[in-house]
């Protein structure tokens, strides 16, 4: 433990003065009452004997001083309470491979099942939102606090075609910080503008075509931003769900840098069975199989980590890991608060003990 305002803690000397003072009153007072000539007027003058019950009051008004002046000097300890981030982004693959049944009851719906958990571990004060992405990546469901938005949001899932890793990465960054283009100047960036469709009911959260800064068109001029420290940023943290390959948009490796030069930390969730699985879909038969590597390296550049889930109880393990790891976090903070109410508490004591031994504080 230590203090902001250790000098504070100078106060303390005052104690055992208020202690000597209480016991030469005591004194003081016997002197007086020895000078009574009759015995019985000193019994009296005495009255009586109330034993160890009279010091009980002062004692604990005077635990309940030195409690005060510790919370004076503003003690800290480092404890463990409810995250800082304020918003989380759930990135999630709705690539046609996530229709596979390798996982039961199908990868997509142990996904849907397992996000809805996820969300409803969450503190009421964390803002979630949710990127879905397939060959294109959309905003389906902007961050907020009411979490029947976002089971809808998810329910509505269609899959597509495709696997952009990196465009999921990247629109989730432009959802935490919506002035930025970050497409703009990264290899693979460009492109047809996106479509809506990715969800029904997507205007319910406001998709949004990350190719292009909230204010319009893109600035040439825009200046380079200073990367700041891999994880340093503690208002949000992205969560980035995937059983494939990325197939298309920009590199998922350039995307994940991104984030770590904005200090953004990326969890990494890869999902499905060790062989892959061949899927129809569209008329076409695709085999997903996890790119680990890259999901790693993601998440070792942006200071957070990488799981894999091979079934719908893994993955629910999983999200259940990142629950603890977001809203647990071990942090200095003033205790000042806990000295008071304590010191307040015994002081309250001293009073209610002297009313009923004696009728009156002493």
């Amino acid at each position: 433990m230590s203090f902001l305002w250790p000098e504070m803690l100078w106060l303390l000397l005052a104690v055992p003065i208020l202690a000597g003072l209480y016991v030469w009153i005591l004194r003081r007072r016997k002197r007086a009452v020895v000078r009574y000539a009759n015995l019985a007027l000193v019994k009296a003058a005495m009255g009586r004997s109330l034993g160890w019950r009279r010091h009980v009051p002062p004692a604990l008004l005077l635990v309940a001083v030195t409690i005060l002046i510790v919370a004076v000097a503003r003690p800290t300890a480092v404890i463990t309470l409810a995250s800082s981030r304020a918003t989380v982004i759930l990135a999630m693959d709705v690539s046609g491979s996530m229709q596979a049944s390798d996982v039961k009851p199908s990868r997509i719906q142990a996904a849907q099942i397992a996000a809805k958990k996820f969300i409803e571990q969450q503190p009421s004060n964390v803002a979630i939102g949710i990127v879905a992405f397939a060959s294109i990546a959309l905003l389906v469901q902007q961050p907020t606090l009411d979490r029947e938005p976002l089971y809808a949001a998810i329910d509505n899932f269609e899959l597509r075609r495709g696997t952009a890793v990196g465009s999921g990465l990247l629109t989730s960054m432009r959802t935490i910080f919506p002035e930025v283009n970050f497409y703009y100047g990264i290899a693979g960036g460009t492109g047809e503008p996106l479509n809506s469709g990715l969800a029904t009911g997507v205007g319910r959260g406001g998709a949004i075509d990350s190719r292009a800064p909230a204010g319009g068109s893109p600035d040439p001029n825009r200046p380079n931003h200073i990367a700041v420290a891999p994880g340093s940023y503690e208002n949000a943290v992205i969560i980035l769900l995937t059983d494939g390959a990325t197939t298309a948009g920009p590199d998922p490796i350039a995307a994940g840098q991104v984030a770590a030069d904005w200090g953004v930390r990326v969890f990494t969730v890869g999902f499905g069975s060790p062989a892959g699985a061949v899927v129809d879909f569209a008329g076409r038969s695709m085999r997903a199989q996890l790119d680990a590597p890259t999901l790693q390296e993601i998440a070792r550049r942006t200071d957070g980590q990488y799981f894999e889930a091979q079934s719908a109880d893994d993955l629910t393990r999983v999200y259940n890991s990142l629950a603890t790891k977001l809203v647990g976090e071990k942090k200095l903070t003033e205790i000042a608060f806990i000295f008071a109410g304590l010191g307040a508490a015994f002081a309250v004591a001293a009073g209610m003990l002297s009313l009923l031994w004696f009728g009156k504080l002493t």
